[in-house]
């Protein structure tokens, strides 16, 4: 559940504040000084510091899942949150006819299936309303990557056959006329199964793909010429008959550099000079790219006093072991997915792999950053590797893993199920209200509805962690505005900007406090979301404005290569239960 609106919010926590009165009410009266002392960033679970333990009627303690369409008439292999609270959706145009007419008699004729097909492979959805529209993609976006560009527009590369090579765009509008267009310039070479990352000077760099042991930028520099970077790191990662490199992680790092994980193996790239400047250990165990697919988060950025070098911590979960690939398509073997995670410190003079066990196996899962600093994985198989029916057994029950917890046997917890299987190309994004956005699952070559065990999926869900339930409403705060230099919602870097809100009961005890992260929307295909990244803000102040209404001062990332410019979700996070998110604008 997550509230639409902040009156409607704040109604609820008002009346919260009221049945909580007899117990809490001083809590709320505290001094200035006292609410400074608060700040000390997130607890590690919201149970921990919430004094009602009974649980609300169909609320379940490990989460709420809802059903928010039976069909949407695509499979989400790729979805892409925007800055206008709509997400974008598409799977790939040689399926065959989809179950979603494109409007106005529009049809494309260049299928690779059928002569003419008039139905669409893309979708834009609205959250708010929860309806969606069809659109259009002239060409295979089949296994292909994205990102947004500073200003917002999804910037989409790569595919099959004849989209390997296109750059598509997709800018939002207000009258509902905004559809795919297709660029005239191309990518030097073709890229299936490539990942993207948003550069600091607002380019996207692009590494990586199917018989692609490359990199490449959009736009091109004026300076360069309109050529390819050999990665020989490529090369060397990939397995025999299998790859097990495809979409590989990126991360850009706090130095501006690029850190990329493929396989087992990872470096630092300096793109700008094109050269290998480190290589780490390799993680230890099972493979971790596709088609052994795992999945990998870069551990929220903490900016303590403005920092602009954070301690940098990658996060990479599940896979299998090379061969389960040609073991699944060659013998029907579906060998046990990894239940393995490693954390490193890359930032460490020597870092190593600090390994840890899932409570269950797990390949094809989304790993995603949570507003309150944990990690959530859902979705993926126990049992074989990505590709055409070559995952068996699917994994319902969500994971949440605390990075902060002390005590390694407390980092893992199971939460509520599921009763969809999503398995190969699902899909799932975090959402301004806090819910995942979840969807996708077509593990066939071509649509399939009924006669396979686990059918095409055009079902579209949400899920509501822990954190979202009724019984914290008293904790949540609700964002009234963002006040910076350029107004507007708009913030540039190094900046303090302040953030006003209301809230029935400001709880300083337990350690909570306050909090503000900004959390950027992430492309996500194939396990993996792109441009994925948190940052944990450094408080300046908080002040009492009423009984009701705060106001907390933070500074905004000092750089670039901590925060590449662009849209980011900021959320107000009080004893680990966030509010819903509000849009800035980062910039020089």
């Amino acid at each position: 559940m997550a509230f639409k609106n902040s009156c409607f919010h704040f109604f609820v926590t008002f009346i919260a504040v009221v049945f909580c009165a007899s117990t809490l009410g001083n809590r709320s009266r505290s001094g200035t000084a006292a609410l400074l002392t608060s700040i000390t960033g997130f607890n590690d679970t919201p149970a921990a510091v919430e004094p009602r333990t009974e649980q609300l009627s169909g609320w379940s303690p490990g989460g709420e899942w809802v059903l928010l369409h039976a069909s949407v008439g695509v499979s989400a292999m790729h979805m892409q949150l925007m800055p206008d609270n709509k997400v974008v959706m598409f799977d790939r145009t040689d399926f065959g006819a989809s179950n979603l007419s494109l409007p106005d008699g529009k049809c494309r004729d260049n299928d690779e299936v059928i002569d003419r097909d008039c139905t669409a492979h893309s979708l834009l959805y609205d959250i708010t309303s929860n309806t969606y529209r069809a659109l259009m993609v002239q060409t295979n976006v089949w296994c292909s990557s994205g990102g947004l560009d500073p200003n917002g527009t999804l910037v989409q590369t790569g595919g099959y056959h004849g989209g390997d090579r296109r750059i598509r765009t997709f800018t939002p509008c207000n009258d509902d006329l905004c559809d795919w267009v297709e660029l005239d310039q191309n990518l030097t070479i073709q890229r299936w199964y490539s990942s993207d990352h948003i550069l600091p000077d607002g380019r996207i760099i692009i590494v990586g793909g199917r018989r692609a042991f490359s990199y490449e930028f959009f736009p091109k520099s004026p300076n360069t010429t309109n050529l390819a970077y050999q990665l020989r790191f490529l090369v060397e990662t990939s397995d025999l008959k299998e790859e097990n490199n495809l979409y590989p992680f990126l991360y850009l790092l706090p130095d501006g550099n690029l850190y990329i994980f493929a396989n087992q193996r990872s470096i630092v790239l300096d793109y700008q000079n094109d050269r290998v400047l480190r290589e780490f250990p390799p993680i230890p165990g099972e493979k971790r790219s596709y088609p052994a697919t795992g999945s990998s988060v870069m551990l929220p950025l903490r900016l303590t006093g403005g920092a602009a070098s954070p301690e940098v911590e990658i996060l990479i979960c599940g896979g299998n072991k090379g061969g389960a690939y040609l073991k699944a398509e060659k013998m029907h073997v579906y060998e046990p997915a990894s239940r393995t995670c490693g954390r490193m410190k890359i930032t460490d003079p020597f870092p190593i792999w600090v390994m840890e066990n899932m409570p269950m196996g797990r390949v094809m899962s989304d790993m995603l950053l949570l507003p309150v600093g944990d990690v959530i994985i859902l979705n993926g198989a126990a049992k074989g590797t990505a590709g055409w029916e070559y995952g068996e057994d699917p994994v319902l029950n969500p994971i949440l893993y605390k990075p902060r917890e002390s005590d390694p046997s407390k980092r893992f917890s199971v939460l509520a199920p599921t009763g969809i299987p999503r398995m190969y190309h699902s899909s799932a994004i975090l959402l301004p209200d806090g819910r995942i956005l979840v969807g996708g699952s077509n593990p066939h070559t071509k649509y399939n509805f009924t006669t396979e065990r686990y059918p095409t999926e055009l079902s579209l869900e949400s899920y509501a962690p822990p954190y979202l339930s009724p019984i914290y409403a008293y904790l949540r705060p609700s964002i009234l505005s963002i006040e910076s230099g350029g107004g507007g919602n708009s913030v540039t870097y190094g900046e303090k900007f302040s953030v006003t809100f209301t809230m029935a009961m400001l709880n300083s005890s337990g350690g909570g406090g306050i909090a503000v992260t900004m959390i950027p929307p992430s492309f996500t295909t194939h396990s993996f979301s792109m441009n994925q990244r948190m940052l944990v803000l450094h408080t300046v102040s908080l002040q009492r404005l009423s009984v009701f209404a705060y106001k907390v001062t933070v500074e905004a990332p000092a750089t670039r290569n901590v925060a590449p410019p662009g849209y980011y979700m900021v959320f107000l996070v009080h004893q680990s239960v966030p509010g819903h998110s509000v849009w800035i604008r980062i910039h020089s």
